[in-house]
């Protein structure tokens, strides 16, 4: 077909090792009845962006489902005509090479010559080629299972019954108004489960946040109760290695529960939760304060003293913002607390954070880094500060008695916003913010929040 790259697959195995498929036919048989899909008719499953955890999501999904090709076909989208670069591919030579299976996998797929092509300079390899043989650009040392590439939209989208959105979300809004083209004659609309983890703000006629499942409902028209959200403490490349990981999906009762089921596996436990708001708000909040522990880490030579005093003072900020926009917000504990910590404590906006402060990165540079991607708290600092900060918004001072933005009750996102989006103040300016004597006491942060007093509903676009 054209734009595809089609693979046979062998899914019976994953990192060369056999994996069990009890249990996983009959889950996958369960959710097709619970569609309606009649027997020879496929469960159409597709990702949409192939970053490192939209590509290792797909992947799980093809591990574990893949083997039953007369039930379910599994396939990701990704643009065509991205480069990868001399310098990735010998690396990815190497990675290749370090590993027998892989070696094997690719010289029986007749795939290993464009390899040694590329390491010596005489092909270009692209991103989406290399994703068909279980390579991610973003993520070139976690060897993933073959995938089934399209590079046609259209082709990908038209007819999927579940489209996984692993998508930035700054590219998020773009790539679903394209897809409402494509969805103009269907009848019964798709369920999307959303990967993104970042919002916008939108500052006019009042200010308010737009999530990215808020983005696909207004690009595609799909019902609200048809986007769900994904999230939880997981490093991409961990993931796939079988390290064991926990997750939550949110959203409509009638269909995260037998989600969640479905995505289930034994290395990759999914719970079910109602409160959408609050953990896709977390999911874009997470991301601004990683940036900050990596240069907490950075300049501190990694001092456990100042990477806890920063986590106590940004979670009681998170929390104070989540409250702004929930009236009753699960408590940030748990896998939402667990997502947290490990996004500060290893992720890409933790690591940008900590290249920034070393200089081994300029802010000069973007937010879209070669072999990361997307560092998504960039845009989510700068949204939530002007958010915030809006002069149609106030709170009472607890110290000044006085109604203040509610962004003068967040210090490191204003301070986060000085460094990285106006450029006023150096990376040393986050310690110098822990440092203030004034700094609020973070039990008093949290304290005020917990009043409910700040409630905005008008911040989601609530009447």
């Amino acid at each position: 077909m054209v734009g595809s790259i089609e693979v046979p697959s062998n899914n019976s195995y994953s990192n060369g090792l056999m994996q069990n498929n009890n249990g996983f036919e009959d889950k996958l048989n369960e959710l097709r009845k619970f569609l309606g899909k009649s027997d020879g008719d496929l469960l159409k499953i597709v990702g949409v962006g192939a970053g490192a955890w939209g590509s290792v999501f797909a992947s799980l999904l093809q591990d574990s489902y893949g083997p039953f090709r007369d039930k379910v076909q599994i396939r990701i989208w990704r643009r065509s005509g991205r480069a990868v670069d001399r310098a990735t591919a010998e690396h990815l030579f190497e990675v290749i090479n370090s590993r027998e299976d892989i070696l094997r996998r690719l010289i029986r797929r007749c795939a290993y010559l464009k390899y040694v092509e590329a390491r010596l300079g005489d092909r270009v390899l692209y991103a989406d080629e290399i994703l068909k043989d279980g390579f991610c650009l973003n993520m070139i040392d976690t060897p993933l299972c073959p995938m089934k590439v399209v590079t046609n939209l259209q082709e990908a989208v038209w007819d999927a019954d579940i489209v996984i959105n692993g998508l930035p979300s700054t590219e998020t809004r773009e790539v679903f108004e394209e897809i409402r083209m494509y969805w103009k004659e269907r009848i019964c609309m798709p369920l999307i489960i959303s990967l993104a983890k970042g919002i916008e703000a939108e500052l006019g006629p009042s200010p308010r946040i737009i999530t990215p499942t808020q983005m696909i409902n207004q690009a595609t028209g799909v019902p609200i109760e048809n986007i769900l959200y994904l999230g939880g403490p997981n490093i991409a490349s961990e993931i796939y290695n079988r390290e064991y990981a926990n997750a939550r999906i949110c959203g409509a009762e009638k269909y995260r529960l037998p989600l969640a089921k479905f995505l289930r596996q034994p290395h990759f436990i999914v719970w079910d939760n109602s409160d959408l708001v609050t953990h896709e708000v977390m999911g874009g909040l997470k991301n601004v304060y990683a940036i900050g522990a990596g240069m907490v880490a950075a300049l501190t030579n990694e001092s456990a003293t100042g990477k806890s005093v920063y986590f106590a003072h940004c979670t009681s900020e998170m929390i104070f913002i989540t409250h702004l926009l929930t009236e009753e917000p699960e408590k940030l504990a748990g896998p939402l607390l667990a997502d947290t910590y490990v996004t500060l404590l290893k992720g890409r906006n933790s690591w940008y954070g900590q290249m920034i402060a070393k200089g081994q990165l300029s802010l000069d540079m973007g937010d879209s880094i070669s072999g990361k991607g997307t560092i998504q708290g960039v845009s989510a600092i700068e949204a939530f500060y002007e958010l915030l900060s809006h002069d149609s918004l106030n709170v009472l001072h607890p110290d000044a008695n006085k109604p203040v933005a509610p962004v003068e009750l967040c210090p490191i996102l204003k301070i986060l916003y000085k460094i990285l989006i106006t450029r006023e103040q150096g990376v040393e300016a986050i310690l110098q913010a822990l440092r203030d004597e004034n700094l609020n006491d973070p039990r008093d942060r949290i304290e005020i929040a917990q009043t409910h007093a700040f409630y905005r509903p008008s911040l989601l676009g609530y009447p």
